[in-house]
């Protein structure tokens, strides 16, 4: 006859560890109500019962021996739970409980079922059976208990009247009553104490989000992504994959920079870093670093579509970014920007190493290889505006790329000559059918694609066209 309660500890604990980062926190203060004193308080009451029933005369004197063991029981169960090998039975609280079940269903047998001591004492279990353990451990406690109180009939007898005077009537709902507020009071402090953990744990995840999310500027998506959601552990190691790797760089940053203040030559530097790698991020790109004006990306780790279709991505992304230079170079100069800024790309395909390089401390996930090395060659080599490309990747994108062949170069740490290719646009985009159109000139800057344009759009583009037009006529007329 006790009431256990909930064990919140183990519970923040496990929550805590669902988060995606530690937070700090300071611990949630639980008021518990121990198994001891909730025995003890179930007991004195119930040795309250017996010694009114005793002194009404309703119970015989003999119930006098069954005071003593109300009174030690608790003690004992406790140095049992406590010093036993049953300290480590791991449902131990619902054990004992059934044990007490078993007292209690004794007890009213031996009373003779009289009503309302025998209702206080099964109110007392049953109420401590659901708190510890739910719909169950009532079901079995009360079968317990009524098995006990049949075999305690059958031995003693019923009484001879089930009614019981006043006074003991009093006491046994009185004690009962205040078993049950004591309880619940505590219970209701564990429901509180929940919800305060609760609170607490779900404002340390929307933190450890946050923080996460913070972190995750600092990496590329894809990696980020590998590393919290598990798939990837944070430690030195690296593995042999064939890649498509990328550089660009911006051909007369240097004369810019000269120009310019630091602070608009930041600006534009951000902004043209910011425009590229949502190209990058749209066609599944692994940002690598940023360098100067320069940026490497690559393509097939941690996350691949196949070397073709990887390397295909590469390629299309660089030919994005090149038509995508022509929207910015025009918005440049209507910021007062008259150096015209052209990027530079190269790109090569094969087997590099890829994983996290550096200290135990200090890590950063990138490549190395000599594939890293022809990339970079290609970019420096490349004209204003141009993608060059390596024969691996020539082949792996020659049936939807169109691509000029611009002889060899020697390159170190390749044994013979690299056949390198021009990037010309896509296939489909070729000849009379393709679907986009650009023209640039001082003052002009047209980029249209036709795929992408929608029926309302498409009216929109027409009647400003339209306008332009009419405005250059009138122009030319006067």
């Amino acid at each position: 006859m006790m009431s256990a309660p909930i064990d919140l500890r183990n519970a923040s604990t496990s929550a805590s560890k669902s988060t995606l980062l530690d937070a700090p926190s300071h611990p949630i203060a639980i008021p518990p109500m121990p198994d001891y004193n909730g025995r003890i308080l179930a007991y004195t009451a119930t040795a309250g019962i017996i010694v009114s029933g005793v002194l009404q005369d309703v119970f015989g004197l003999w119930m006098l021996w069954l005071l003593s063991g109300a009174l030690t029981w608790p003690h004992i169960a406790h140095q049992l739970t406590r010093r036993t090998f049953l300290r480590n039975s791991s449902r131990i609280r619902q054990k004992m409980l059934l044990t007490d079940c078993a007292i209690g269903g004794g007890f009213v047998g031996c009373i003779g079922l009289i009503a309302i001591p025998s209702v206080a004492v099964a109110l007392m279990l049953m109420f401590s059976c659901l708190i510890v353990g739910g719909i169950r451990q009532w079901l079995f406690g009360t079968m317990i208990m009524a098995a006990c109180g049949a075999i305690g009939v059958a031995i003693v007898g019923p009484a001879e009247s089930l009614q019981s005077p006043m006074i003991t009537s009093i006491i046994a709902i009185s004690a009962t009553g205040l078993y049950i507020c004591v309880t619940a009071f505590y219970s209701h402090q564990q429901a509180r104490a929940l919800m305060m953990a609760k609170t607490q744990i779900q404002n340390q995840r929307e933190q450890s989000i946050a923080l996460s999310h913070k972190l995750s500027k600092y990496l590329s998506p894809q990696v980020w992504q590998s590393i919290f959601t598990g798939e990837r552990d944070v430690r030195l190691e690296t593995q042999r994959k064939k890649l498509a790797v990328f550089f660009s760089d911006i051909k007369g940053f240097t004369e810019l920079s000269e120009e310019m203040e630091p602070e608009a030559l930041t600006e534009l530097l951000n902004h043209y870093f910011n425009e590229m790698s949502e190209v990058a991020l749209k066609y599944g790109g692994t940002i690598d670093k940023f360098v100067g004006d320069s940026i490497m990306i690559f393509f097939g780790d941690p996350t691949s579509r196949g070397q073709k279709e990887d390397a295909f991505a590469c390629v299309s992304m660089a030919v994005e970014m090149r038509k995508h230079m022509k929207i910015m170079r025009q918005k440049w100069r209507s910021q007062g920007i008259k150096t015209p800024l052209e990027i530079r790309m190269g790109i090569s395909t094969g087997y590099t190493t890829v994983g996290n390089f550096g200290a135990e401390n200090r890590m950063d996930y990138t490549i190395i290889g000599k594939e890293v090395n022809l990339a970079s060659r290609l970019e420096s080599l490349a004209e204003p505006g141009e993608i060059l490309i390596s024969y691996e990747t020539f082949s792996l994108i020659k049936d939807r790329i169109m691509c000029r062949d611009k002889g060899e170069i020697t390159v170190k740490g390749f044994g013979r000559p690299v056949s390198i290719y021009e990037v010309v646009d896509f296939r489909r985009d070729m000849g009379p059918n393709r679907s986009f159109l650009e023209h640039e000139r001082s003052g002009f800057a047209m980029y249209l694609d036709s795929e992408k344009i929608t029926e309302r759009e498409r009216e929109s583009i027409l009647s400003a066209l339209e306008d332009a037009a009419e405005r250059l006529r009138q122009e030319e007329d006067s």
